[in-house]
């Protein structure tokens, strides 16, 4: 209708302008007498209204029940009392507005007739009305009326005998009362719809008449609901009047409506289940006996081609709820057809939240009701899910899509759900027994159990992030206890929900770090325990206890091997080699009060340092680097075997999140929006990007993008690589014996991770039904991994490793910072001249000099563009970029004494090393021996033998020259002082 009023307003606009021009006489005569007959009927109708409000509505207000039921029932016919008024209110306003419009003696048009051109008006408060009056029908409201003991009903009868033709002293008084208030607003009905369809008879085609017409289908539409309302509050009445109080004082309640009875139409359910089904415009109903079983229509769904086979001449339905599935068989397929199309648009409706207009339309026309639905339910069943609240999203009975489970006992559940347990990222809070705190887990679900990665922030102060598998920490993960009292980390590898595998544990209390294997949550076997004072030893464990012998070494460069106490003390036999080269071997005892004594042999005939011994490295043969950090590439093996399939994709929701509200907001933006990164996250887009940049040009960008993308799969393998190999070797990992380790660990990183861009590579070639390269060879892949990707994840590890270096190398590069002290005490002259700089190469023109002052005396001017160069050595991470400068230095060398000679000059040998300690004195880059040697242990392979080799080891010799220097001086002072 409201369309329909749409219209009329469009033409009334267009009769405004038009006036009489658009309308014949004989259409003013027509529309005159419409509306002159439609103000008499108004003002009889209003007039029947009157009396029955006088007559009937006020005597039956002044009830006073004084029973329960009655008081309900008063409430219910206020309520309709209120519609009565409501709708009387406007028969008297159009009754107003026609009689106005007649004798003001002006010309009728359509927006005259107020039952057309407020025609949705109209159409709500005659629906309101009568679903009302259904509703008091339903409950026995007029036979409960009726047994009113008021002094007006004593004269009833004879009032109602005005308003009723055909009514006699037999009839009952509660059907005249139903009569009297639903007859005469039907009949009012009727005369709308023969008045429109008078006057449409002689209106021609036009907009004028669709308004008409539209008007008129409404009001039968109207008519229609009506009877409809009525024949359904009497059936509804008569199931309450049949069956006992016990099923009336839990099923009935005013609004709801039977549809349909299994005793009408029969149907059976499952076996032993029901004698009786009754269909109700809310819930289905299933009666066995003294008790029955109500299942909300919401969460019905029905299914016609169940797979069950009916028993023999038997047509069936399946019908599906939330905790149970069972069947209605019919006997013929007629029968099924009708109880299934009625199931169908009942629960449309009650999703709809509004019964249709007319109810069932005129041949049954309706959608079918939708699979997946939003819905709130109390499990009652035993399972998994007993006493929970779900609202979400529902697909044939089970939780599906978004939802949130709620138990009595303070457990929630948000997140999503597939065919019924919980699949997807989900937030769950458990509460703790013993303490009013919760465990919340924050992580991905795979048919009702963790799986994957997820943060779990427990109860206890302590938060584990990693991966799951069937509710247990499985794979990598990390367990960090943020209290004051025992503060710990454990890094490293988890199985059935224990430390076991390779991991490191960090007591922060104690200042010590324990790297090595575990089993079921105690260190055992190999291990490694490095202290904050710079103390580390390598031991073997047996559940947390260490026992025999180990290796021990000291801060000072002593090295203890054999048997000691965890408070690092020595006992039994055992060798202590010192840093001078000294060795004592023997039997070690420590008795109370005696301090340490031994007995043994001490040898002294080794008087120099050892770098075996002082820069001893640990772990290279307890610890194969392949053992290493398994759980993590367990992962991405798992995600390229699976064919990246998109229900895998958990495992990599890892570690570039690092707190739960970062894991929340990733969410979000996985399932709801994507951005504009220049990786996409779709797994077919990064499997497309892979084969478009397979090629040698555009390779090495692409894998910097991949890298550096936290989407992508091995931007999130170098975040998990990077995470371990931090908490090995910084802060108290810091440690040189470490070195080794660490070195062959990120050569490994880069192997494995030009292994799974291979792997990515070879399935989408697969997917696209092209046939992958064949396999390379070991060392070439290792030559391209060295060559390609490790200059690209080396700065996720420098800062750790370059302190690794430091370390190592603190006593050469002591010695040869003193050196480089020393040669800047000299001028430029002096200094070319003391490296035996050859005088023709001096670049003295370089030296301007100033008012009084000395060419002598003058510092830091010569070869100033190639010490310049040399500097920015410390300014890059990427051993490629390292070699690229010393070979601009060697350039800017050969350019200066180019120009001094006055000729292209090629540098030989002897010429280049002096010239090169001079830059090198005066770059005085500080930690020069660190960068040397890893520039030398991670350079491409590739390089070795070449111009970059040289000029390293050019540089390495300047270094080592450097340092020598420095060691003479120290022994001719010794050698002064001693005489």
């Amino acid at each position: 209708m409201a369309g329909t009023a749409l219209q009329l307003r469009t033409v009334a606009c267009s009769g405004k302008k038009c006036g009489q021009r658009h309308w014949s006489k004989k259409l003013d005569m027509c529309t005159a007498e419409a509306s002159a007959s439609l103000l008499q009927v108004e003002e009889t109708f209003s007039a029947c209204l009157a009396r029955i409000d006088a007559l009937i509505l006020k005597p039956l207000l002044q009830a006073e029940p004084t029973d329960q039921k009655g008081k309900e029932n008063l409430k219910l016919f206020l309520r309709l009392n209120d519609r009565f008024q409501a709708l009387w209110n406007l028969t008297e306003e159009n009754y107003r507005i026609l009689k106005q419009k007649c004798s003001a003696s002006e010309s009728f048009c359509i927006q005259d007739i107020y039952t057309v051109w407020k025609g949705d008006l109209f159409l709500n408060l005659y629906i309101q009305y009568f679903v009302t009056f259904a509703n008091y029908v339903v409950v026995h409201g007029f036979e409960h009326a009726t047994k009113s003991k008021s002094e007006a009903w004593k004269h009833h009868k004879t009032v109602l005998k005005q308003f009723l033709t055909d009514f006699t002293s037999e009839t009952s008084m509660s059907l005249a009362l139903y009569t009297v208030l639903h007859k005469p607003i039907r009949d009012h009905i009727m005369q709308y719809i023969l008045l429109l369809t008078k006057l449409n008879e002689v209106l021609k085609e036009g907009s004028e008449k669709d308004v008409v017409t539209s008007a008129i289908k409404e009001y039968m539409k109207l008519e229609s609901f009506v009877s409809q309302v009525l024949d359904e509050a009497c059936f509804t009445k008569s199931l309450w009047k049949s069956l006992s109080y016990k099923f009336t004082d839990m099923l009935c309640v005013p609004e709801r409506r039977l549809l349909e009875d299994s005793k009408n139409l029969p149907i059976s359910a499952s076996t032993n289940r029901s004698d009786r089904v009754l269909l109700f415009d809310d819930v289905l109903v299933l009666i066995q006996g003294n008790s029955f079983q109500s299942f909300d229509l919401k969460l019905v769904w029905v299914d016609e081609n169940c797979r069950k086979k009916s028993a023999p001449g038997l047509y069936g339905l399946r019908i599906v709820t939330p905790e149970e599935t069972f069947f209605l068989s019919a006997k013929d397929p007629q029968m099924k057809a009708v109880w299934q199309w009625k199931l169908n648009q009942a629960v449309r409706q009650a999703l709809n939240g509004k019964r249709d207009f007319p109810l069932w339309g005129k041949t049954g026309e309706g959608t079918e009701p939708p699979s997946c639905r939003f819905f709130t339910y109390v499990f009652k069943l035993e399972g998994k899910f007993k006493s929970a609240s779900y609202e979400g999203e529902w697909h044939w009975g089970k939780p599906h899509g978004k939802g949130t489970l709620k138990w009595r006992d303070g457990r929630n559940h948000v997140g999503d759900f597939k065919e019924g347990l919980e699949h997807g990222f989900g937030i769950c809070l458990v509460p703790r027994r013993s303490e009013d705190r919760y465990d919340c887990y924050k992580c991905h679900w795979y048919k009702g159990k963790m799986r994957g990665y997820g943060i779990c922030e427990y109860g206890n102060d302590m938060v584990y992030k990693g991966y799951f598998k069937d509710d247990a920490r499985q794979g990598f993960g990390i367990l960090e206890n943020c209290s004051a009292e025992h503060s710990f980390k454990y890094t490293g590898q988890w199985e059935n929900d224990k430390k076991n595998g390779y991991g490191v544990w960090e007591d922060k209390d104690r200042g010590e770090r324990y790297i090595g294997t575990w089993l079921d949550d105690h260190k055992h076997g190999q291990g490694i325990v490095v202290t904050q004072s710079g103390v580390c030893y390598q031991r073997t464990f047996h559940a947390d206890k260490m026992v025999g012998s180990g290796i021990l070494l000291l801060e000072d460069d002593y090295v203890y091997e054999g048997n000691f106490t965890e408070d690092l003390t020595f006992v039994g036999k055992g060798k202590l080699s010192f840093a001078n080269g000294f060795i004592l071997e023997g039997t070690f005892t420590n008795k109370s009060g005696q301090g340490l004594q031994t007995h043994g042999i001490l040898n002294t005939s080794n008087e120099q340092l050892d770098d075996q011994i002082t820069k001893a490295q640990l772990g290279l043969e307890d610890f194969p680097v392949e053992k290493r950090w398994k759980g993590i590439y367990d992962q991405f093996l798992e995600f390229i075997h699976s064919g990246c399939k998109e229900e895998t994709e958990e495992s990599f929701m890892g570690f570039h999140i690092q707190t739960s509200k970062e894991l929340r907001k990733s969410q979000e933006y996985l399932f709801c929006q994507r951005g504009t990164e220049d990786i996409s996250w779709k797994i077919e887009d990064i499997l497309e990007e892979v084969v478009q940049h397979q090629g040698l040009e555009s390779l090495p960008s692409y894998l910097e993008k991949a890298l550096k993308s936290s989407l992508h799969p091995l931007g999130k393998l170098l975040k998990a690589l990077t995470i371990a190999f931090q908490a090995t070797y910084s802060g108290i990992g810091a440690n040189k014996h470490l070195l080794t380790m660490a070195q062959e660990e990120i050569k490994y990183y880069a192997k494995k991770i030009w292994e799974f861009y291979q792997g990515l590579l070879r399935l989408a070639l697969e997917q696209k039904g092209q046939l992958p390269a064949k396999h390379v060879e070991g060392d070439v892949s290792d030559q391209k991994a060295c060559s390609m990707v490790l200059p690209l994840i080396l700065p996720c590890f420098y800062p750790e490793l370059f302190m690794l270096y430091m370390l190592y190398h603190e006593r050469e590069d002591d010695l040869y910072c003193q050196g480089i002290m020393d040669l800047s005490l000299f001028p430029d002259i002096k200094l070319l001249e003391f490296l035996d700089v050859q005088k023709h190469l001096w670049p003295l023109k370089d030296l301007t000099l100033t008012t009084n002052q000395r060419r002598s005396l003058i510092k830091d001017k010569c070869f100033l563009s190639a010490t310049e160069c040399l500097q920015k050595l410390i300014t890059t991470v990427d051993p490629r970029e390292k070699l690229v400068i010393l070979q601009k230095t060697y350039e800017e060398i050969e350019s200066t004494v180019s120009r001094v000679v006055e000729k292209d000059y090629k540098l030989p040998m002897d010429d280049l090393l002096p010239l090169l300690m001079y830059v090198v004195s005066r770059a005085k880059i500080q930690h020069l021996g660190a960068e040397i040697h890893l520039i030398r242990d991670l350079m491409d392979p590739t390089n070795q033998g070449g111009l970059y080799d040289f000029l390293l080891t050019a540089l390495e010799s300047c270094y080592e020259h450097i340092q020598r220097m420095r060691l003479h001086q120290r022994e001719n002072c010794h050698v002064t002082h001693s005489s």
